[in-house]
C-alpha cells in the first residue's frame, strides 16, 4: 500500500515489546558501562587474542596430521590419505565473542566417518598430545555427558570435543549449521556438534551482534559477582545467559546495552516460569531426535526454568535448575532491577550493580566438602566427579531438611 511505513523485521517468536531507540542519556550510560567493563579487566589484550589464534591454528594442524595418520593406519590409498581432513570449530564464549583474559576455548574437532571417538580420539590423539611439549594438564573425560579432552596448549586452556560425521572426507567448507551434519550420528555426537550450532544460531537470531555481546559480557560478570553463575550447581552457565540476553535483544531490537541490561532485569523479574524462553520456534525433523516438548515428554514437565536451545534438536539447556536455585536467581533479578532503576534516575553508578553477594554473611550454616586424592591427575578426575554430583547432594540435604 502506498505510503505505508516499512515493516520492522520480527526477531524471535513474538513481536518486540518496544522499537524505541536510545536517548542521549542512554548512549552516555552505555559508554559509562563499557568503560566500567574495560576497567574491570573483562577484555583481553590484542597480544592475548593473537596468541589464541596462533594456538587454534596449531591445533588445526595437529588434528589434520592425526586424521591422515589414522587414514594411513587403516590402509586407505595414498589419494585418500592426501584428501583426509579434520576441521576445528569454536563455540561457547570464544565463538560468541564475549570471552575474557584467561578463559577456556571450547573447541570441536569434526572428523570423517571412519575416525572414531573411543579408539582414535581418546587413545591415538591423546597419545600424540601427551608427547607434545606445548601440551600440559591433559585430562580425557570420555564418560562425560559430552565427551571431552581437557588440556592446556602453551598455557591456554582448551576443551576439545570430537564429532565423527557420516562423510568419508570432511570438506574445508563444511557448514555445520545445516541439519544434514546430524545424519546417521549418535547422541553424544549430536551434543558435541550442537555447542557450535547453538552459538551460530544465537548470533544469527539477534538484531545487533555488538549490542548483544556487550550486554552478555556485562550480565555474565554480574551473575558471577552475585553468585548465580554455575550450571553444575543448579544455576545458569554460559549458554543459558547467552539465550536469556539474546531474547531481550529480540524484544528491544533498537536498544543499546545500557537499556538492554535494564530491560533484562525488568523482563525476567516478571517472567512466568516455567514458560520457556525461546529464540525461535521448536522445529521437528525427520531425523527423529528427541526435542523439548512437555506435551509429549513427562520429564520436560518437571523443568523449572526452561531455556531452549535454538538449533535442532532443541533442548532445555537449564534442566539443572531446582526450585531453590530458581528462587535465589529471582531474588537476584529483583536486586538487579532495583539498582538499574536507580541508575536510570541518576541515583546510582554502574559499580552498584556489581556489588559482590556476601555469601558467608547471608547464611547461618554451611556444609564443607573436602576431597583428597593420591596424586594431581587423580585429584583432577575426582574433583570433576564430585563437582558434578554436588547438585544432587544439595537436593538430598534439602529433602531431608523439609
Amino acid at each position: 500500500m502506498a505510503g505505508s511505513p516499512p515493516r520492522e523485521k520480527q526477531h524471535g517468536v513474538t513481536k518486540p515489546i518496544s522499537l524505541a531507540g536510545p536517548t542521549e542519556a542512554d548512549i552516555q550510560r552505555s559508554a559509562d558501562l563499557e568503560k566500567f567493563l574495560v576497567n574491570a579487566g573483562l577484555y583481553e589484550s590484542h597480544q592475548e587474542a593473537l596468541k589464541r589464534e596462533e594456538v587454534l591454528n596449531r591445533i588445526r594442524l595437529v588434528v589434520k596430521d592425526w586424521v591422515k595418520h589414522i587414514t594411513r593406519l587403516r590402509g586407505y590409498s595414498d589419494q585418500m590419505v592426501e584428501n583426509a581432513n579434520a576441521l576445528i570449530f569454536t563455540f561457547g564464549s570464544y565463538r560468541l565473542g564475549v570471552h575474557g583474559p584467561g578463559a577456556d576455548i571450547d573447541t570441536l574437532c569434526v572428523g570423517p566417518s571412519y575416525v572414531t571417538r573411543d579408539d582414535d580420539f581418546f587413545f591415538i590423539l591423546h597419545e600424540m598430545l601427551a608427547q607434545m611439549e606445548d601440551v600440559s594438564e591433559l585430562q580425557p573425560v570420555p564418560d562425560a555427558h559430552v565427551p571431552v579432552m581437557k588440556f592446556k596448549f602453551q598455557g591456554i586452556s582448551i576443551d576439545l570435543l570430537y564429532a565423527s560425521i557420516s562423510l568419508p572426507v570432511v570438506p574445508e567448507d563444511l557448514d555445520i549449521s545445516h541439519v544434514s551434519v546430524l545424519h546417521k550420528v549418535d547422541e553424544p555426537t549430536v551434543r558435541s556438534l550442537n555447542g557450535c550450532r547453538v552459538a551460530d544460531q544465537i548470533l544469527k537470531l539477534v538484531p545487533n551482534v555488538e549490542n548483544f555481546r556487550m550486554t552478555l559480557r556485562c550480565l555474565k560478570f554480574w551473575a558471577k559477582r552475585r553468585g548465580v553463575y554455575s550450571n553444575v550447581t543448579g544455576f545458569l552457565g554460559g549458554v543459558n545467559w547467552a539465550i536469556l540476553v539474546a531474547r531481550v535483544c529480540q524484544l528491544y531490537p533498537n536498544a543499546v546495552p545500557s537499556m538492554l541490561v535494564s530491560r533484562f532485569f525488568r523482563v525476567y523479574t516478571q517472567w512466568r516460569w516455567p514458560n520457556p524462553v525461546m529464540l525461535c520456534s521448536i522445529e521437528e525433523d525427520e531425523l527423529g531426535f528427541s526435542v523439548w516438548d512437555p506435551r509429549k515428554n513427562p520429564r520436560d514437565r518437571t523443568h523449572h526454568m526452561p531455556i531452549i536451545t535454538p538449533a535442532y534438536p532443541c533442548m532445555n539447556s537449564s534442566y539443572n535448575v531446582s526450585t531453590s536455585t530458581l528462587r535465589v536467581m529471582m531474588e537476584q533479578f529483583q536486586y538487579g532491577n532495583r539498582v538499574c532503576e536507580e541508575i536510570e534516575l541518576n541515583k546510582a553508578q554502574w559499580i552498584a550493580l556489581f556489588e559482590p553477594y556476601m555469601f558467608f554473611e547471608s547464611y547461618k550454616n554451611y556444609l564443607q566438602v573436602d576431597i583428597i586424592a593420591a596424586n594431581d591427575d587423580d585429584l583432577l578426575s575426582w574433583k570433576g566427579w564430585v563437582e558434578s554430583r554436588l547438585r544432587q547432594l544439595t537436593l538430598m540435604v534439602l529433602s531431608f531438611a523439609f
